[in-house]
């Protein structure tokens, strides 16, 4: 009898992707009941987002209507402009400078509120206070309370005989004075996002450790961080972007004080505001609001990249048969 030898087919067996799946049974449904959202998100975010890259390219006035195609003029005047340069590296200070405060910070605050504490409720109501307070209001009173000549924080330190600060004068009183105020106001977000999510780990994983031998500081080290890390990509990128976009607080500081902070920390949206709503150049603001976008867009697909989950290789399936 002679042997035949056999011959392995390479047709790999496809499987049908998560779309196709989420397709098959009621994506359609899903996809048609979404459409108006989608319609007036595109309408308020993407239509927008575009008309601020045609407009960039134009000397675009709306007082004279007179909009003449310039080409990449206004990006090479912004990035020779010293005040562009100057809001670019505050903006980029805050909002890093937030990050690295607030990211580790509100985690441990929420490491803490989860453990059995007494008033823990009552701590994560004022935790979360500034977040739902209006920015407007509460930055009138911190106006008030750093005021050099009569604000309440000159007047605590000067009952330890430390003379009067000008703390919205003074460049980096100033920026540190932004700073502090912005993680006050946005870490109690951070810290209530953290807690539902160490709340939401299973405690058999916390007992089947402990029944290992495991300490505490090893369990938050290898199964709460693991477990809280879509929610870390969430909050980093949320922080940087409120950093980013940092505007209102600098905008009411620097209301009736000639030349500070606006100049002092004079950040990219409050640039951007001026050049469109006072000097009416608006192909200009769009160039600045671009390159906003642009850094945001970077910033949060690298911190996607960072953390994401390496997929297994997909093992190919092979098919062999012969004949006798």
């Amino acid at each position: 009898m002679g042997k035949n030898k056999k011959q392995a087919g390479a047709n790999e067996i496809k499987r049908p992707s998560r779309f196709q799946k989420r397709m098959a049974t009621d994506g359609w449904f899903l996809l048609v009941g979404l459409l108006p959202i989608l319609l007036i998100y595109a309408y308020l975010r993407i239509i927008p987002i575009g008309k601020s890259i045609y407009m960039s390219f134009f000397n675009w006035n709306y007082v004279t209507n007179n909009n003449v195609f310039i080409g990449l003029t206004n990006y090479q005047n912004m990035f020779q402009n010293e005040q562009f340069l100057i809001s670019m590296r505050n903006t980029t200070i805050i909002a890093f400078a937030m990050f690295i405060v607030i990211m580790p910070l509100s985690l441990l605050i929420a490491n803490a509120l989860n453990s059995k504490i007494k008033f823990g409720a009552w701590y994560e109501a004022l935790y979360f206070l500034p977040v739902i307070m209006p920015m407007v209001p509460i930055t009138i009173i911190w106006k008030w309370i750093l005021n050099t000549d009569y604000g309440l924080l000159n007047w605590f330190l000067s009952l330890f005989g430390i003379q009067k600060l000008a703390w919205l004068t003074t460049p980096n009183l100033a920026l540190i004075v932004v700073i502090a105020i912005m993680v006050w106001k946005n870490i109690g977000y951070n810290v209530l996002i953290y807690l539902v999510g160490l709340r939401g780990i299973p405690k058999s994983y916390y007992e089947a450790a402990a029944l290992d031998g495991a300490t505490s500081g090893q369990c938050f080290r290898h199964i709460s961080l693991p477990q809280l890390k879509p929610i870390t990509i969430y909050v980093s990128v949320t922080t940087l972007i409120k950093g980013y976009n940092v505007y209102s607080l600098v905008n009411i500081l620097a209301s009736d004080v000639q030349g500070a902070p606006g100049y002092l920390v004079r950040v990219l949206v409050y640039d951007m505001i001026e050049n469109a709503f006072r000097f009416f150049k608006m192909g200009y603001a769009s160039a600045e609001a671009v390159v906003l976008f642009l850094v945001v867009l970077v910033l949060t697909v690298l911190q996607m990249g960072l953390v994401r989950e390496k997929k297994p290789k997909k093992m190919k399936v092979y098919q062999t048969g012969g004949k006798k």
